[in-house]
């Protein structure tokens, strides 16, 4: 976390702190490793320090830049995604992702993709697989843009207030940020697991 602020810090004035920020997004989209929700939310935090980066340009920049790395992802399953899916392991946890995913996108298509940000793992899988599955491109494209634009909006007001609200502290208002988005991420996950669990047992009892 420090070097991640380090990064951005040495950047901030700089309009170079915008392309970290699109790469960042933009691969983590397809590898998900690399910490892009937690660098829109710090810029956020900095953005509340004396108004550098911009704040606007830091959500613009993250919602082009996971919206490039969607379709790239998209892209990669329409080219042999199916085949590399089927090749996963039994119960690993990437198979079980990718079987949800499946079952979301024939179940609700688009409006599983605008909130597949929110769980953890679930953006990739579902982004390889409706290239997989060749879902329609302008589907993907509209649903996709809804759901970047409030996935970026969400993090940078995120790291924006929880640096208001440690403006002398910037490092625990990115604390805060990054935690409040994993409680979002998991709760969100435990209604649907919590969901998902309750339709288990109404359709036991039929």
């Amino acid at each position: 976390m420090d070097a991640l602020l380090d990064l951005l810090r040495g950047t901030v004035t700089s309009p170079w702190v915008y392309l970290v920020i699109f790469g960042l997004t933009a691969v983590d989209a397809f590898f998900p490793a690399v910490p892009g929700e937690a660098a829109v939310i710090t810029a956020g935090v900095l953005a509340a320090d004396g108004g550098h980066p911009d704040l606007v340009l830091v959500i613009v920049s993250a919602a082009v830049g996971a919206l490039v790395g969607d379709h790239v992802s998209y892209a990669i399953g329409r080219g042999g995604g199916a085949r590399r899916l089927a090749r996963l392991p039994v119960g690993s946890r990437r198979r079980t992702s990718s079987e949800w995913a499946r079952r979301a996108v024939d179940r609700r298509g688009g409006i599983i993709l605008t909130t597949s940000r929110y769980v953890p793992g679930g953006r990739t899988a579902v982004t390889l697989t409706m290239g997989a599955v060749r879902y329609p491109r302008r589907a993907f494209l509209l649903y996709d843009g809804i759901g970047t634009v409030t996935w970026a909006v969400y993090c940078g007001l995120l790291g924006y207030f929880g640096g208001l609200a440690f403006e002398r502290d910037p490092a625990k208002g990115v604390l805060v940020g990054v935690g409040l988005a994993v409680v979002v991420t998991f709760g969100l996950e435990g209604i649907r697991w919590l969901r998902r669990r309750a339709h288990g047992r109404a359709a036991s009892r039929r």
